[in-house]
């Protein structure tokens, strides 16, 4: 059986939809799970019940701090050799993003994963075009963002979701291997002219200040996190190409530009669109 973690969140039950949609049994896991999902907490290690699991998409719980993630990633992993798991699917982060201020968990879990005697696939997503939109600030009849003209090669969440069921449907297949899922470059520009409004760049500065505020809402960790993703984005580390995607999907990925300007157009009607959801 395939099982599917944080299949309440948006990446997990895209995942999950994507393997029934493939006419493959699937089940989700979940700390607050629906009608027919599993109870899985990796923050209440006796809920990690992983028996009759062949095959576990491992979405990241990265909504924390660094000790806590990895804390809760080796819990999983530890439930899924005590319970004869063969395969674990990991969704990671991109190799591009090495220096941003949240990759440090991944490589702890990667590392995790490769000792830990199960068999393995690394699925390092790239950015998400919808995050890329709602980090866009809006200030009358402009965006401001602190990515300059840089770029991000952004990815459509479904994209990603569609990678990993293309996986855990045949695990096998894909044993050892690392992608590298990322997409198509685009600019605050490009999302400021759909919206047919300018874009204004703010300084680093500006937008850690910002970022501070207690108005934000953030949680502490999460400051140097976004402040890492537009240092990164501004100046050129995360706008490169990589076929992996495509060549999994078998098929061009999509524009993730459309994407990025519903989610850009979406936080001028509600506050608040800080939160990098998994």
């Amino acid at each position: 059986m395939i099982l599917v973690t944080g299949a309440n969140g948006n990446l997990g039950s895209a995942t999950l939809a994507a393997l029934r949609s493939r006419g493959i049994f699937a089940a989700g896991g979940s700390r607050t799970p629906d009608e027919g999902m599993r109870r899985l907490d990796f923050d209440d290690h006796g809920s990690l019940d992983l028996a009759g699991v062949s095959t576990l998409v491992l979405i990241s719980a990265g909504y924390a701090e660094d000790d806590q993630v990895v804390g809760r990633h080796a819990a999983v992993l530890d439930a899924a050799v005590r319970d004869g798991v063969h395969h674990v699917v990991y969704t990671s982060l991109t190799g591009a993003g090495d220096h941003l201020g949240f990759a440090l968990a991944h490589r702890a879990t990667e590392r995790l994963l490769r000792t830990s005697g199960l068999a393995w696939t690394i699925l390092r997503n790239g950015l998400y075009a919808e995050l890329f939109g709602s980090l866009l600030m809006w200030a009358d009849d402009a965006v401001e963002s602190a990515f300059g003209t840089g770029a991000l090669a952004a990815v459509a969440r479904q994209d990603l979701a569609d990678a990993a069921a293309i996986v855990a449907a045949n695990p096998v297949r894909h044993g050892g291997r690392v992608y590298e899922l990322v997409g198509t470059p685009i600019t605050a520009g490009q999302v400021a002219d759909q919206l047919a409004v300018r874009h204004r760049t703010i300084g680093l500065g500006e937008y850690r200040r910002r970022l501070l505020d207690e108005t934000a809402g953030l949680l502490p960790f999460q400051p140097p996190m976004l402040a890492s993703i537009a240092t990164g984005i501004r100046h050129g580390f995360l706008d490169g190409a990589c076929p992996d995607l495509a060549d999994l999907l078998g098929r061009p990925v999509r524009d993730p530009l459309p994407t990025a300007v519903a989610a850009a157009f979406a936080t001028r009607l509600e506050a608040g669109a800080w939160r990098y959801e998994r």
